[in-house]
């Protein structure tokens, strides 16, 4: 690839950085608090800002400078297809919070990981979690490893040859170890990572399939190692499981012959992080 070449992919990069960072924020973001976040110079970051606004993807706050998306970004969400991937889960993570009480997250695979797409908040008082937006690893933690379990074996052994990275003592970085557990997951539905990412925090993850039978998405409990412990408790995992199934037969798993139309994923994942 040429320098040129190069350098305008970057640049392309950047752009996206700042786009995502905004969008998937909750509150109005400015100039400094984006470049502190993406670890760029503020001279960058407002350059590409511009161009954003300029075009329309983003928009600023004439009282407060700071910017939040704008009207071309939520016309093209407008312009996906009707069935959302986050719609459909919706009632299903909503009774599978009512019924366990913790915070539950829908994630989709990404080539990086699985990418946060929605979240129901617990009804503890104080609570872990994960943002919209957010990228987990394919190999600490519990969603990116039930994706990877049902993944292609050529996606499963790309990502396993990249280097893994440490976290908390209870990290796994041995590829044997990994290979096996991927095994169990498959065996039995589901995957955990209990403090593998976070010291405190255990996540429980199970698979969503699609009409294809391509294990497309994951649904998720999160909660602190106390209340969600190493060894989970087998109603929490069957009420998980369940929830899972509810959402993957909506996308039309199992259905045989009669399908759902296209289903879009999220608009949201334009390109992981």
């Amino acid at each position: 690839m040429s320098d040129s070449a190069s350098t305008g992919v970057h640049s392309v990069q950047l752009a996206i950085d700042v786009l995502e960072a905004v969008a998937f924020s909750d509150d109005e973001l400015g100039v400094t608090q984006i470049a502190d976040r993406l670890g760029m110079t503020k001279g960058s970051v407002h350059r590409h800002l511009q161009t954003l606004v300029d075009r329309g993807y983003l928009t600023q706050n004439s009282s407060t400078s700071r910017y939040s998306i704008g009207p071309k970004g939520r016309l093209l969400a407008r312009h996906a297809p009707d069935a959302d991937l986050i719609q459909l889960a919706e009632g299903p993570m909503r009774q599978l919070r009512d019924a366990l009480g913790h915070f539950v997250v829908l994630s989709e695979m990404t080539p990086r990981g699985a990418l946060i797409l929605h979240k129901l908040s617990g009804t503890a008082a104080i609570e872990l979690g994960v943002r919209p937006g957010s990228e987990l690893t394919f190999h600490a933690s519990a969603q990116g490893k039930v994706l990877l379990a049902f993944a292609p074996s050529p996606m499963r052994a790309r990502v396993l040859a990249q280097p893994l990275q440490r976290f908390t003592d209870k990290t796994i970085v041995s590829v044997r170890k990994l290979e096996q557990e991927y095994l169990d997951i498959v065996r039995l539905g589901f995957a955990s990572a209990p403090e593998q990412s976070l010291i405190g925090m255990n996540a429980v993850a199970a698979p969503i399939f699609d009409a294809q039978d391509a294990c497309i998405a994951s649904i998720a409990i999160v909660a602190s190692i106390q209340v969600l412990p190493e060894k989970t408790r087998p109603s929490d995992v069957a009420q998980l499981i369940e929830a899972a199934r509810q959402i993957s037969h909506k996308l039309g798993h199992g259905r045989g012959a009669h399908q759902p139309p296209p289903v879009k994923r999220s608009a949201r994942t334009a390109r992981p992080r």
